[in-house]
């Protein structure tokens, strides 16, 4: 009975003592203003990252599906109650591909569109648009495809830092860092190879953004010439 008691003292004394830490990458044991410099040392460093989610900005909410490298990026924006677009770019060139309820709020002027709206929109369905660069448009719409730009506006937390709780995102094990006691953001950081952020809750209810595919090569490829179109007016990406 004496062995088995001792036996059992064993057991339970190693797992009290367990190391939450065991087998990450050491993240956890930093502080948490630590822990956030890290996440964005990686961040910058990454090569390419997948950014999907909601983000709410000048009051106004989109739903982004982004993959971006250093050069440029692809994928679709949504905002609310209005049409969605896709867009493309690669260093400074930047297109625009939209349905045609995109291109009729283009074209009219308030009020019911005209005929003429609509076969102009029509026209420029499934197209891509080349932005040109002194379109007030190109530098508000290269905003959603810069990796470093985007990156650095979303991962903005307000108020003190405090390590939060170890959950997962996607699998993979994570350690939040908590800035305002949530109220100013909350960044979830991989435990596991690199310390990624993968997760983030902007403070006040200003959305929720997931970063997956860190690191993972794409291709950005210009369209065909004969999917290029000129719009040939200044494009309105704020309405």
């Amino acid at each position: 009975m004496g062995a088995v008691l001792a036996a059992l003292v064993v057991v339970l004394t190693g797992c009290g003592s367990q190391d939450p830490d065991e087998g990450t990458n050491g993240v956890g044991r930093l502080s948490a203003t630590e822990i956030e410099e890290r996440a964005r040392k990686a961040a910058r460093g990454a090569g390419s990252v997948r950014l999907s989610g909601s983000v709410v900005s000048q009051g106004r909410t989109y739903r982004l599906d982004m993959r971006l490298t250093g050069d440029g990026g692809i994928g679709e924006v949504l905002a609310k109650g209005g049409p969605r677009f896709e867009l493309l770019r690669i260093g400074e060139e930047l297109y625009l591909k939209a349905g045609a309820d995109f291109w009729v709020h283009q074209e009219q002027d308030g009020g019911e569109p005209a005929d003429s709206d609509l076969a102009a929109a029509r026209k420029l369905e499934g197209k891509y648009v080349k932005v040109p660069t002194g379109d007030p448009a190109h530098r508000q719409l290269s905003g959603f495809t810069d990796k470093d730009v985007l990156l650095e506006g979303l991962i903005a937390l307000q108020g003190k830092r405090e390590k939060g709780d170890r959950e997962e995102v996607d699998g993979v094990r994570t350690i939040e860092v908590r800035a305002g006691k949530g109220e100013g953001g909350v960044l979830s950081v991989a435990l596991v190879g690199t310390p990624y952020p993968l997760r983030l809750e902007r403070g006040g209810g200003a959305g929720v953004v997931e970063l997956t595919e860190w690191d993972k090569e794409f291709a950005l490829r210009a369209p065909d010439e004969e999917q290029v179109v000129d719009y040939g007016k200044n494009i309105s990406a704020g309405e």
